[in-house]
C-alpha cells in the first residue's frame, strides 16, 4: 500500500471538475494533498487503522468553493448587524429596528443591512421617515448593494454632514429643498462619516473605500477585528466555502489575516487585492502594490492582483451608461477615473504583472475599462493577463466580442439580477430602461462567445451561500417572455465557482479540481446536486468542508 490516508470520503457522487476523469464515488487524502480519487474500494485500500472515513451517503463530493468576489471585513461586520432582508414597508421596519435597538442599547450607531430601495413603497427614504422609527439613537440603513445609505437627522448631526459636505466624484450627500441634508448618502466617501460613528469606527470600510488603513488602532480594537474576522472565516467554511477573492485590501486586513494564519491557521484561502483609488499616484503600484504581492505570497494568503472601481451603481444613477438611463435619458453618470488617467493605470499594472480587477456595472464603465485594457495590451503587448471586469450588469452589444478578443474574464454574480434573490424587480428595470435589458446580465450570450466566468455573490451585497447562488443561477426567469434565457447549466456555474475561479488566481495547476497531487479543499453536499431538481437545490446542504487537509466544519 502507498502513503497512507488521513481521511477517506466515500460513498458519494463526485463531480471531479477533471476532464481527464469527471466522475467517481470517493477521494482519499493524505497532508494537505489529494491521493486518489476513483471506487470506494480503490480509495478505502489506502485506508489504515487511524483513518478517519467519511461517508458521503450518496451526496455530492466537490471541489472547494471558491467564491470569487466577496469583502471579508464588511461581510463579518454585517453578521453582528440586523438585516433587513424580506422587511418591506414603515411598520415592519419600525418592528425589526426598534427590536434590535432594545436588544443593543450600548450601540453608538445602529446599522442595518439590505435595506430595499423600495422599502417604504412609493415614498422615498429620507431622514424624517427614520426620525419617525428612531427619533434620538443615531440609524444608518445600508441598501443591498452597499452603495447607498439612508441615515436619521441623529446620525447626520453627530456625523457633521446634516449641512452636506464637499466630496470627490461619483459620492453625494444627496440634499432637500430645505437646504439640509435629505438623508441619502451616495457611495463611500458619503457614508464614511456616519459609519465611522459605529462601534468599530468603520474600520471595515478603509479597504473599500480608501485602500487605506485606520490612523490608530489600540489593542483591544485590534482583537475585536481578529475575533471578527475569525466569525466571518468560520462562516465561509460552514457554507463550503474553501478560497475566496477578496475585493477590498488593505495592509491592516492583510496583517490580521496572517496574525490569524500564524497562530492557528486560515480556514479558507484568501486572495487580497491592492485597492487602486483615483487620488492615488501612479508610483504607489510600485512602491507598495508590488511589495504586498511579495510579501504575502502563499498558497493560502496572497496579495496579487489590482483592484479598482470604474463606476457606482444603477439604483443611485452613479453606474456609467452609454446614452443615458431608461428613466433620465440626460444622465450618463459620472466614471470614477477619467479615461487617460484609467489607461495610465491599467498600462502600469499590466507592466508590472499585475492582474486588473475592475467593477463595472454601467455600459459606459464596461467600455471604459476595454478601452483601458486595449490600451495596456498595445503600449506592454499582449500577455497572459487574465484581467477581470467584475459585474458587466448592462454592455453594449458593439463590446460583447471585444472580452473574449481581449482575453477578459468575466465575473459575474448570479444573485444580482432583478427579480431574483432579494432585490426587488423596481427600480432596477425602470432605471436602465428596457432597450437594455436584452443585454443585461447577459451571462449565457457573454459566455458563448468564449469569455471564461467565475462567480460569487459580492458579500455583503447579497447572501454568501454557494448553494443558493447557484439555486437562483437555475431558477431565473426572463423578464418579458421574448428575451432571451441567459441561464447556465448546472457544470457550467459548478466551472464558476472551482476550476474557473482557481484558473483566474494562475492557481490551476493545484487547486479547482479533484485529482492526485491537488491540494486537498473539498466540499460534501448532503444530497446528489445532479440529481436535485433546480428548484430543490436550496435544500441541499454543507455536511463537511475541508480546506488544506484539515475539516474546516463538519453538519451538526
Amino acid at each position: 500500500m502507498g502513503q497512507p490516508a488521513d481521511i477517506v470520503i466515500r460513498n458519494g457522487n463526485v463531480i471531479t471538475m477533471d476532464d481527464a476523469l469527471p466522475r467517481g464515488q470517493a477521494v482519499a487524502i493524505a497532508g494537505n494533498r489529494i491521493i486518489k480519487v476513483g471506487s470506494d474500494a480503490e480509495a478505502m485500500e489506502l485506508a489504515g487503522p487511524s483513518t478517519r472515513v467519511i461517508d458521503a451517503a450518496g451526496g455530492t463530493i466537490l471541489p472547494g468553493f471558491n467564491e470569487s468576489h466577496m469583502h471579508i471585513f464588511g461581510g463579518s461586520l454585517g453578521l453582528t448587524q440586523l438585516s433587513l432582508i424580506g422587511i418591506r414597508g414603515e411598520e415592519a421596519l419600525r418592528k425589526a429596528i426598534t427590536a434590535y435597538a432594545a436588544e443593543n442599547p450600548d450601540l453608538p450607531l445602529l446599522v442595518c443591512n439590505s435595506a430595499d430601495y423600495v422599502i417604504f413603497g412609493d415614498a422615498a427614504a429620507d431622514r424624517h421617515r427614520l426620525d419617525a422609527i428612531s427619533p434620538d439613537r443615531p440609524l444608518l440603513l445600508i441598501a443591498p448593494d452597499h452603495h447607498t445609505g439612508w441615515a436619521n437627522t441623529a446620525a447626520l448631526k453627530a456625523a457633521g454632514i446634516l449641512n452636506g459636505k464637499s466630496l470627490g466624484v461619483g459620492n453625494e450627500i444627496v440634499m432637500a429643498a430645505d437646504g439640509l441634508a435629505s438623508g441619502e448618502l451616495r457611495e463611500n466617501e458619503a457614508m464614511g462619516p456616519v459609519l465611522e460613528l459605529g462601534a468599530n469606527g468603520g474600520r471595515e470600510r478603509f479597504g473599500i473605500a480608501t485602500g487605506g488603513d485606520p490612523d490608530s488602532v489600540n489593542a483591544e480594537q485590534r482583537a475585536n477585528d481578529v475575533a471578527l474576522f475569525k466569525k466571518g472565516l468560520a462562516y465561509c467554511a460552514s457554507l463550503g466555502i474553501t478560497s475566496f477573492q477578496n475585493m477590498d485590501g488593505s495592509l491592516y486586513q492583510l496583517e490580521l489575516l496572517d496574525e490569524i494564519e500564524k497562530t492557528e491557521g486560515l480556514p479558507a484561502r484568501v486572495r487580497m487585492p491592492y485597492h487602486m483609488k483615483n487620488f492615488m499616484p501612479l508610483s504607489v503600484l510600485e512602491e507598495k502594490a508590488a511589495v504586498w504581492r511579495e510579501r504575502y505570497n502563499t498558497d493560502r494568503l496572497r496579495c496579487d492582483f489590482v483592484k479598482m472601481f470604474a463606476d457606482g451603481v444603477v439604483e443611485s444613477g452613479t453606474a456609467v451608461m452609454v446614452g443615458g438611463y431608461g428613466d433620465r435619458p440626460q444622465e450618463n453618470g459620472d466614471p470614477l477615473f477619467p479615461a487617460e488617467q484609467f489607461n495610465a493605470v491599467a498600462a502600469e499594472a499590466d507592466r508590472l504583472g499585475f492582474q486588473l480587477a475592475v467593477h463595472a456595472i454601467g455600459s459606459g464603465a464596461v467600455r471604459e475599462v476595454l478601452d483601458a485594457y486595449e490600451h495596456a495590451r498595445k503600449v506592454n503587448g499582449a500577455r497572459d493577463s487574465r484581467h477581470r471586469i467584475e459585474h458587466i450588469e448592462t454592455i453594449e452589444r458593439e463590446d460583447v466580442p471585444r472580452l473574449a478578443e481581449l482575453g477578459v474574464v468575466g465575473s459575474m454574480q448570479p444573485t444580482h439580477p432583478p427579480g431574483t434573490g432579494d432585490l426587488p424587480l423596481q427600480p432596477y428595470l425602470g432605471r436602465i430602461g428596457e432597450k437594455r435589458w436584452p443585454l443585461a446580465f447577459a451571462w449565457r450570450t457573454i459566455k458563448d462567445t468564449g469569455v471564461t466566468l467565475v462567480h460569487g455573490t459580492d458579500w455583503p451585497v447579497t447572501p454568501l451561500d454557494p448553494i443558493a447562488c447557484i439555486h437562483g443561477a437555475l431558477i431565473r426567469k426572463t423578464w418579458r417572455d421574448d428575451l432571451k434565457d441567459e441561464r447556465l447549466s448546472l457544470i457550467e456555474l459548478l466551472e464558476g465557482y472551482t476550476k474557473n475561479c482557481a484558473w483566474v488566481e494562475f492557481m490551476e495547476d493545484r487547486k479547482g479540481i479533484l485529482k492526485p497531487g491537488y491540494l486537498a479543499d473539498v466540499v460534501v453536499l448532503t444530497g446528489d446536486i445532479e440529481a436535485t431538481a433546480p428548484e430543490a437545490v436550496a435544500d441541499l446542504k454543507v455536511a463537511v468542508t475541508i480546506c488544506d487537509g484539515r475539516i474546516t466544519h463538519t453538519l451538526s
